[in-house]
């Protein structure tokens, strides 16, 4: 009983923010304005102008995801191989960034990217051509890939350090070459941590909006900007829920896939 009682605070805060919330979106995206059942609301997503920011979304969420894994296992990889433990103060300056406000990290490179930004002034001081990167769909995948890259790195390295080195001389004493021990043993037995950080990436990629405004100037339109919009600047809280529950699906079908594959949590406890 008593165990029961401790958990009672998080319960209420489960129902509070998590319950609540949900069961709202889910109201408002299955009525209209009087009140009424409506299934407009989520069929809107149809319209050419959703459709498009949708995917648009999908494509810049899965580069950016590719991105943070190709960057993402070969430094898990040299943090692993080199024995860093977890608690050492190389992964702590890895983290240390996202302690930052995640406002104030994506302003940063407005700053570094911009027509007179950093960069560019640095490069105009070699002589070479400026960068037009602002405003652009590379500017959003370089916003994403900075912000959400330790999302990829911790669930990989966390795992990665779990296996065990004997494994890993035993492939090399069968004959396999690197390569070979790394598709068929490294890969296959960080799979729940690769799983891991492509949710932990592609779910936030997919929703965000405050980047594609930084980064993309407001004139490239994310699913995650039109929400924002209809809930913001139009007042349509149906319209907003309705495209939500659209983005639920795809969200709902992340966490299915990390379920089947990392069942025991080792991606996603560090």
């Amino acid at each position: 009983m008593g165990k029961k009682l401790l958990a009672g605070p998080y319960l209420l805060w489960m129902v509070a923010f998590t319950v609540i919330p949900l069961a709202l979106i889910v109201y408002y995206g299955f009525t209209g304005v009087g009140g009424g059942f409506t299934l407009a609301n989520v069929a809107a997503i149809a319209r050419p102008e959703h459709s498009k920011a949708l995917v648009l979304s999908l494509a810049l969420s899965m580069v950016s995801t590719v991105c943070c894994l190709v960057l993402a296992y070969p430094l898990a990889m040299v943090l692993r191989g080199r024995g860093i433990g977890k608690g050492s103060f190389i992964v702590f300056i890895f983290i240390l960034p996202m302690w930052m406000n995640f406002l104030l990290r994506t302003m940063a490179w407005q700053t570094l990217l911009e027509k007179n930004g950093v960069i560019n002034a640095f490069l105009g001081f070699f002589g070479l051509p400026k960068l037009q990167i602002m405003n652009t769909p590379a500017a959003i995948v370089l916003g994403m890939v900075y912000n959400f890259l330790p999302f990829m790195v911790l669930p990989i390295y966390n795992v990665l350090a779990k296996i065990d080195d004997d494994t890993i001389n035993a492939a090399a004493d069968l004959g396999a070459n690197f390569f070979q021990t790394l598709l068929r043993v490294w890969f296959p037995l960080s799979l729940p941590g690769v799983i891991s950080g492509i949710t932990m990436v592609f779910v936030p990629s997919l929703t965000t909006f405050v980047i594609s405004n930084l980064l993309g100037g407001s004139k490239i339109l994310l699913i995650g900007n039109v929400i924002e919009q209809e809930f913001t600047k139009s007042g349509n809280w149906h319209m907003g829920s309705g495209l939500s529950m659209v983005l639920m699906v795809f969200i709902m079908a992340s966490m299915l896939l990390l379920a089947k594959y990392d069942r025991g949590g080792e991606g996603t406890t560090f």
